[in-house]
């Protein structure tokens, strides 16, 4: 009995192939402007076009400090997806309709990358305004990063 029960486990564990499947990771960004009188622009922004980081990495080292060559021209992605969003500002201040707005958006872009198997795991916001009395320019950041 313990010599069936033995061949069976090793059968089984002959049987079973354990595959490590590579993940994936993509990275959608939206930037809502905080520009007072609404002149800024708004955007959800879905690259299409993949770059390897390692065709525009250097190594410095204390025997070669050579600096990197990379071009912008060749890192730069032209073909992407850009989707419009309304600024959190107009002419009479913030406005909550276009906050709800972008929600809407940004929710209906969540799901559709979910539908199409990707997992949001992780989320980072970012605010860029100088906020002096001269500021008419800033930035609200968000970035959603996908795995499947």
């Amino acid at each position: 009995m313990k010599k069936i029960i033995l061949l069976s486990f090793v059968a089984l564990l002959g049987a079973t192939t354990i595959t490590a499947q590579a993940q994936e990771y993509k990275v959608i960004t939206s930037v809502e402007s905080i520009v007072p009188s609404g002149l800024g622009r708004s955007r959800i922004i879905d690259a299409n076009s993949d770059r390897d980081f390692k065709e525009f990495t250097s190594e410095q080292t204390e025997e070669d400090n050579t600096r990197n060559k990379s071009k912008r021209s060749d890192i730069r992605v032209k073909d992407f997806e850009e989707t419009k969003l309304l600024n959190f500002y107009n002419v009479a201040g913030i406005r909550f309709q276009n906050i709800a707005a972008n929600d809407a958006l940004i929710s209906s872009k969540l799901s559709d990358m979910a539908q199409n198997g990707w997992e949001l795991v992780f989320v980072t916001s970012g605010v860029e305004a100088d906020a002096g009395n001269t500021d008419g320019q800033g930035i609200f950041i968000t970035r959603y990063i996908f795995k499947r």
